[in-house]
């Protein structure tokens, strides 16, 4: 039964923020809270009704194709279809909708992943992490294999329990006689049991696996009250596939790569490549050859990416896919064999496919299992064994062997490699791309993706009324602080849209309105900003002699500005005017001193000397072609090396020490003895193994970035310098604040106490109010961030003065060199300024948003030494979790200051 007297759009908002749901499952469990608005649990569902209101309202819904209403939520591979469940699941026992569900699994893979997912708390992939009542209260979780131990059943004491209930399909079948048999810890048979249920809510994962007869007699009799199915394909299997009649959302591949949840698919082929005269044999050897480079390239570019940025280490495995089990043998073989890359990948490949069996299938499969987070396999090879669930991120490479263009560009294929390993795209295309390797189909591949039914098609937009970008007219406006505007007339935000501005908005404390007023007070005000390297704080500015300057220095503008108009033009008052200004300027000022941090003496540097440690060196192989790389999607190209018939080095160290130089901390002239003594060791591991000069000047040439790297990262460890005394240095007291320029559009525009929906689309909303910022309208980059704004803007955080979003450059602090770090918040209160970032919990221990916390906190510092206000600085890193209905800014400042 429905919860009566609750929020359910706070409810919907909550799990939102707490599961860090992605745009498209916001979206998804908006229409779910829709359809349910239009069902009454407590009460029988007339089908046909609901089907009718539900088609009039989507109209890509034409039936449910079941007895019960079904719908279908189709969301790409690697977008997050299990969290969507969580999130759903959540949301339908919050409301006291439903306590009892039925996960359906279309096969073992998948089941025991669910399992896991909806079970194991500690794990990363927990799909209800944050939920504070399951948290403490576990859903009870009921499986195929537990079931007749009535778990989930018995007595009352299991009244306030969610249950979940997770089966395999094929398992259902197979043991349909014992399900629907008496037992008498139940008194009924299990599956009427469930079927009794008025609750009932079925989830169907990897839903086109179940439109067969024989998968759908058993299962569907349960008849619950609300079918859920999700895929990433909304067809079904088989020769001629028939598309879903019950979708109500889709949200396909394309969108999916376009919006970053999951990585690029390329194609990968030699420039200028011909198969004429190539056999079978030739072409695949040459395939594999190709996907070993490349997988060897990527190796070492997430091995780079990991060590600049703190993140974990990515181990990445190269996917190949054979015709038939006898196919899948040979490949083996040749891959393992010495002559292979002399014998490298020995012992690395796991081969899986259903003839398998005993010890050799588990040996394989626990490798597939360990893929993430061992690293003894960098290839696999598999027959059609790996199916939807299994749930990868370091798929890098595919090499189809024997398979058409169409085969390839499969949601089924592609699909196993989309997911991005931390979760989000890393701005490296090496990071966030998977390449097929497909020399004989490359052009093929190419045309077959802009077909109009490919995967991979690029996102459709629509324009207008519900569409993807609103069809009203934008404008580029300036936020001004409202005292500033109020003194120089300066255009207000409402002025340039159009809207009226009403008494209370409008009230400020000093207000000018002639021409010559407001000239002069934008005259005192630029002596104000001036003045700010001068003084040691704002208060200074108010004393006798500093406002006699003020007052002097104003004279000579206006005097250069009048010119032979004086005495024409009535001038008003400039003392009283400069008190007036400087009045509101200081009182409405958040004092955010200018810092520097120089040394204070001469500073050398250098290298000591040292010898490689070559035994970690990767064993690059040699390129003999160049190696083409198209994107699928955007059709961007790159070239993994470059032909040898370019200019050649005359020694094979260049190829190194010309990207050693490129280090600002190295010195070539002071250095070069040790670079090309370092680049020689180098080479010489190189010549220990790959046979021929050209084979040795192919890897200097095409990986000589990543060895240059390499012996970086060892010279680091011998760099020495003079010891340097570091100084702060205030440049300036104060930085006045400036307006900031945002493209407005009026039918995106809230209060600051209302969220955007989805919660996603905050940033594309501006917000309007704030009795305690300069700023009245205002952008955020995260609804964690406008709540935080509501939390210090309220009347009852009365010990809150004035908080504002910095504009670009009203801080200075830099968490890496050249990289300016612009914080969320500035908060003043009676006795201490904030530096406040906002952040999703996910993102907490992120390494560049910990590098901005140590840059933070080090700037505070120095602040605090020049502190002349008597008011202590404080950064403040502040989860979305520490911004609940309860938290006070004395709470957060104590857990998180």
């Amino acid at each position: 039964m429905r919860k009566p007297h609750i929020d359910e759009a706070k409810i919907k908002r909550g799990i939102g923020q707490r599961l860090s749901l992605r745009t498209p499952q916001e979206e998804s469990l908006d229409i779910l809270a829709d359809v349910l608005g239009l069902m009454d649990f407590g009460q029988p569902t007339d089908v046909k009704a609901l089907l009718a209101e539900i088609a009039a309202k989507y109209s890509s819904v034409e039936s449910f194709e079941r007895q019960f209403p079904s719908l279908c939520f189709a969301l790409a591979t690697g977008v997050g279809k299990t969290r969507l469940m969580g999130a759903m699941i959540t949301y339908l026992f919050q409301t006291g909708r439903s306590r009892n569900f039925f996960v359906l699994a279309p096969n073992t893979t998948i089941y025991e992943k669910l399992i896991d997912d909806f079970s194991v708390q500690s794990s990363p992939k927990y799909v209800f992490r944050g939920i504070r009542e399951f948290a403490q209260k576990p859903p009870v979780i009921v499986t195929g294999d537990t079931w007749e131990q009535g778990r989930g059943v018995r007595g009352s004491d299991l009244f306030d329990d969610t249950i979940i209930n997770i089966f395999n399909v094929d398992k259902i079948n197979k043991d349909a006689g014992r399900i629907k048999g008496f037992k008498e810890t139940i008194g009924n048979s299990y599956f009427d049991y469930l079927a009794g249920l008025d609750d009932l809510v079925m989830f169907m994962d990897e839903a086109h696996r179940y439109r067969a007869k024989a998968a759908t007699k058993a299962i569907f009799e349960l008849s619950p009250k609300l079918g859920i199915e999700l895929t990433a394909t909304p067809k079904t299997v088989g020769a001629k596939p028939k598309d879903f009649k019950n979708v109500i959302y889709f949200y396909g591949l394309g969108n999916a790569m376009a919006d970053g949840y999951v990585k690029e698919p390329a194609v990968l082929t030699r420039a200028d490549f011909r198969k004429d005269g190539l056999d079978q044999d030739q072409l695949e050897q040459i395939m594999l050859e190709d996907g070993v480079h490349y997988h060897n390239h990527v190796d070492a570019e997430l091995d780079l990416y990991a060590r600049q940025t703190g993140r974990k280490r990515v181990h990445p495995f190269m996917l190949v896919v054979a015709q038939n089990t006898e196919h899948a043998a040979a490949i083996r073989a040749k891959i393992e064999s010495d002559s292979f890359f002399n014998g490298a990948f020995i012992g690395r490949v796991a081969e899986v496919h259903s003839k398998l069996k005993g010890d050799e299938s588990n040996e394989a499969m626990d490798r597939l299992v360990g893929l993430e987070t061992t690293n003894d396999t960098d290839i696999v090879i598999h027959v059609n064994k790996l199916k939807e669930g299994w749930d990868v991120t370091n798929l890098y490479t595919i090499v189809p062997l024997r398979a058409s263009a169409s085969e390839i560009l499969t949601e089924q294929t592609l699909g196993r490699g989309l997911r991005l390993p931390y979760g989000e795209r890393t701005g490296n295309p090496d990071v966030d791309r998977l390449t097929v390797i497909a020399h004989d189909k490359f052009q093929d591949i190419v045309d077959r993706a802009k077909a109009d039914d490919s995967v991979v098609k690029l996102k459709t937009l629509t324009i207008g009324e519900g569409g993807d970008i609103s069809d009203d007219v934008k404008v580029i406006v300036e936020s001004v602080p409202a005292h500033i505007a109020a003194m120089t007339g300066a255009a207000t935000v409402e002025s340039q849209i159009g809207l009226e501005v009403n008494d209370a908005q409008s009230q400020s404390e000093v207000t000018y309105n002639t021409p010559i007023e407001q000239e002069t007070a934008k005259d005192i005000i630029h002596v104000l900003n001036t003045m700010g390297r001068e003084v040691s704080g704002a208060n200074e500015l108010t004393t006798a002699d500093r406002q006699k300057e003020i007052v002097r220095r104003v004279s000579v503008i206006q005097e250069r500005q009048q010119g032979t108009l004086e005495g024409i033009i009535e001038t008003p008052d400039l003392e009283k005017m400069v008190a007036q200004v400087t009045k509101v300027f200081t009182e409405n000022l958040i004092e955010i001193p200018d810092i520097v941090v120089l040394p204070s003496n001469e500073v050398n540097f250098w290298f000591e000397d040292f010898d490689l440690d070559t035994s970690n060196q990767s064993r690059f192989q040699p390129i003999s072609e160049r190696l083409i790389i198209q994107q699928l999607r955007d059709e961007i190209r790159t070239e993994l090396a470059r032909t040898l018939n370019a200019p050649k080095e005359e020694r094979v160290e260049n190829y190194i020490v010309k990207h050693l130089m490129d280090y600002p901390d190295i010195d070539y002239d002071s250095q070069a003895e040790l670079l090309y003594k370092l680049a020689g060791q180098s080479v010489a591991f190189i010549q220990s193994y790959a046979e021929g000069d050209e084979a040795i000047e192919s890897i200097a040439l095409s990986h000589g970035r990543q060895l240059a790297e390499f012996i970086y990262r060892q010279m680091k460890k011998h760099y020495r310098q003079t010891p340097a005394e570091y100084i702060p240095k205030v440049t300036r007291s104060y930085r006045a604040f400036t307006g900031r320029q945002f493209s407005f559009s009026p039918t995106k525009q809230l209060f600051l106490n209302q969220a955007a929906k989805p919660l996603s689309a905050t940033k594309n909303f501006v917000f309007k109010g704030g009795n305690k910022s300069p700023d009245h309208f205002h952008k955020f980059d995260s609804d964690p961030e406008r709540r935080f704004a509501v939390l210090i803007d309220s009347d009852f955080e009365s010990d809150v003065l004035r908080w504002l979003k910095p504009a670009p450059k009203q801080f200075r602090i830099e968490y890496d060199t050249n990289k300016p770090y612009e914080p969320d918040f500035v908060v003043e209160t009676t006795h201490m300024k904030l530096v406040v970032e906002v952040k999703a919990d996910r993102d907490m221990q992120d390494p560049v948003v910990l590098e901005k916390k140590r840059a933070a906190e080090t700037w505070v510092t120095h602040a605090n030494q020049f502190e002349t206000g008597g008011k202590t600085w404080k950064y403040l890193l502040v989860s979305e979790s520490d911004i609940n209905a309860s938290a006070t800014l004395k709470g957060i400042v104590a857990k998180c200051g």
